[in-house]
């Protein structure tokens, strides 16, 4: 596992040809195939250049399926004072937003992360993102910022859910979005 995450560290952040070995393409950067959504939903996000554009408005995209374990690999950018997320098992928010704290703490869990790598506003960040009986690694931009937090929920976390990119009232984009489950 750990040859396989500093291989996907390595990746420049450009749109990739293909996924790393042993991931899968949850966004295929021509369609909305894979996620939920409606006519509402797809006036809002838009793939244009193999990039997924959210112009702000309308309801987060939600995959069509459950993940149980898994490591994520997806690259984003936001705006200025821009706020976002990314929804593991529907609770843990990996957040993504222009704040001195920096992104990839888990704000559900009030989890700020170890330091700011966020590149500045505007430029490509990439999150790898492992998720192993609720709990979360985030690493961004080749900094560990989140090691091994267990969720904690009012209601419980999941042990499976959706992966959501959330609506949050301002533009973002994302590509390069991979997942590899784990056994």
């Amino acid at each position: 596992m750990k040859s396989l995450i500093l291989f996907i560290l390595c990746i420049p952040v450009i749109v990739c040809a293909a996924p790393p070995p042993g991931f899968t393409p949850l966004f295929n950067g021509k369609d909305l195939t894979g996620w939920k959504h409606d006519a509402g939903v797809e006036s809002h996000w838009k793939v244009v250049d193999g990039v997924l554009n959210y112009d702000g408005k309308g309801n987060s995209l939600v995959t069509d399926r459950d993940y149980k374990d898994f490591v994520l690999m997806v690259d984003w950018k936001i705006g200025k004072d821009g706020d976002s997320g990314i929804y593991l098992h529907g609770q843990p928010q990996v957040q993504i937003w222009d704040n001195p704290i920096g992104s990839g703490g888990l704000y559900n869990d009030k989890n700020e992360p170890k330091k700011n790598v966020d590149r500045p506003v505007g430029e490509w960040n990439r999150f790898v993102i492992i998720m192993i009986n609720n709990r979360v690694t985030v690493i961004e931009n080749g900094v560990r910022v989140v090691n091994a937090l267990k969720m904690n929920s009012i209601n419980g976390v999941p042990q499976t859910g959706t992966i959501e990119l959330q609506h949050h009232n301002h533009p973002l984009w994302f590509k390069n979005v991979y997942i590899r489950e784990l056994k």
